[in-house]
Order: C-alpha cells, then structure tokens, then sequence
C-alpha cells in the first residue's frame, strides 16, 4: 500500500475526509517554504501537494501565479524543489507528498531522471495539470512504472463518455475540479459537487478529492460529507503572501498558514460528526 492509499484509509478509518493542502515550493523563500511544509502534518494536514513553480501557469489564479514567480525570483528549481522533499523525508517518513504543477520542467528536466530523482527523494505521486490522457505514454506510464502514483483531473465537462479514459491509469486519488476556470474561485453549487463525486465513484474504487473554491472550515465540512478528500491551495498560498512586508518573511508567515490549516483540519473533522 503507498502512503497515499494508506492515508486516505487512515482517514477513512477515522470517519472524516483526508485533508490534502497545497504551497508552492520555495515561496517566499527556501527557509520560511521548508518551515511551512514541516508545519503541515502538525496542524492537520493528511497530504501535501507542492506547488512545482512554473513561469507559464495556465490553471492557476492570481495567488498561485504570484506565489510562481516569488519561487522563481528566489532562485527555485525543479532540482530544489526535490531537495525539499528529500529535507521533509529526513524528519517526516509518513505524510504523503504529491508535486503538483506542469509537464515543461519535467521535460526540460528529462523524464527518466526526473522520475529517478523524485522516487529517491520521497514523492509519492505526481498531478501534471496539462498532459491529457492521449499523452499517458510521455510521463503516466513511467512514472507508475516507477512507483509513482499519477493522479488526474476531472472537471464539471468531463462527461460519461471522456471519464473513463480519464481514469484508465489514475492512480492514488482522483482530483475533482469543482468548476470550469482558475484557482481560487468560489463553488456556485456545493449539492452539484456532490452528485459529481457521486458519478465519478460509479466508476471508479479510488478516493475523490475535491478541490478549487474550498476557503474556509465551513466550506471543508460541506464539501467533506460527499468527498473522500478536501484540497485547499489558493487560500493557503493567499495567507503566506497577505503575511510579507516588502515581499519578505515576517514571524507572522509560517503561523498564518498553519493556523488556516488547523481550522480547515477542524472543518474536516466536522464533515461526518
């Protein structure tokens, strides 16, 4: 069993959703990013998904965007993002990671040594926002060949007939986008998440996590009575940059994004009461 299928039983076991939280690595800086991926686990979070910085995001919203180029400006590489994983690694061997972000790092990285490096740092998986599953041979296949869970997107147009191609090599959790568009907007309708999860589960046994538009404890503990995972990113990335003077850390940094986490972990734990 990998640390994600372990964790999302651990969860399940436990009568709650897993709480699945997203950063951008290396923002705003490599120190203040790896003490804020280490306050994670403590406050609640069952999975990180961190935030490979890309200079041409097309999913993202501001926050995400921002947060990019913060990583970018300071100097963070794919190399340095996996770095980071390999820091976690040596103190945290359970929390489930998952790099999240798009294919041209990789392929400007090389496959197979991207691959090699990210096994052997601690990655569990990867969601790699624009290889669609036509391009399952470029990067899915080997990267579960490799051990590696490859988790895929559905959104509100993917429809009966597209899903399952979208979950042939899904693998880990499948990540339901609650809308059409960006990161950070709000969910129109939390009953019409809901019944997609629902469909979506008729056709497939893994965990569905949903995410995009969850803000708040009270958003995590509506959406958490449907779903098998809650994935909160724009609200936590909108904390550390809220938190900078001058674009800099400050000793507020780090505390506001695990207290967001601690209260979303208490939404969560609320979903099934």
């Amino acid at each position: 069993m990998s640390r994600i299928e372990k964790r999302f039983a651990e969860a399940k076991a436990a009568g709650r959703p897993a709480l699945v939280t997203y950063v951008m690595a290396g923002d705003p800086d490599l120190a203040t990013s790896q003490a804020i991926m280490a306050a994670l686990p403590q406050a609640g979070a069952d999975i990180i998904e961190f935030g490979m910085p890309f200079s041409d995001p097309m999913a993202d919203g501001v926050a995400i965007q921002l947060a990019g180029q913060r990583s970018l400006a300071g100097g963070m590489t794919l190399r340095g993002v996996l770095g980071m994983v390999e820091d976690f690694r040596r103190k945290d061997e359970t929390t489930p990671i998952v790099l999240m972000g798009y294919y041209n790092p990789i392929y400007s990285f090389g496959v197979d040594r991207f691959l090699v490096a990210a096994k052997d740092a601690g990655v569990d998986g990867l969601i790699i926002v624009d290889l669609p599953p036509e391009e399952d041979e470029e990067l899915c296949i080997p990267a579960l060949k490799a051990g590696l869970n490859f988790i895929r997107l559905t959104t509100p147009t993917t429809d009966d007939k597209r899903l399952p191609a979208v979950l042939k090599n899904t693998s880990g959790f499948v990540y339901y986008v609650s809308m059409t568009g960006i990161t950070g907007a709000a969910i129109k309708s939390r009953a019409a998440v809901g019944e997609a999860v629902a469909r979506i589960k008729g056709h497939t046994d893994l965990p569905v996590a949903v995410g995009f538009g969850i803000k708040t404890a009270e958003d995590a503990e509506e959406i958490g009575k449907h779903a098998d995972g809650i994935v909160v990113g724009t609200v936590l990335v909108d904390a550390v940059g809220k938190s900078l003077v001058d674009g800099k850390a400050t000793d507020k940094t780090v505390a506001a994004v695990r207290d967001l986490v601690a209260d979303l972990a208490g939404g969560v734990k609320r979903a099934r009461a």
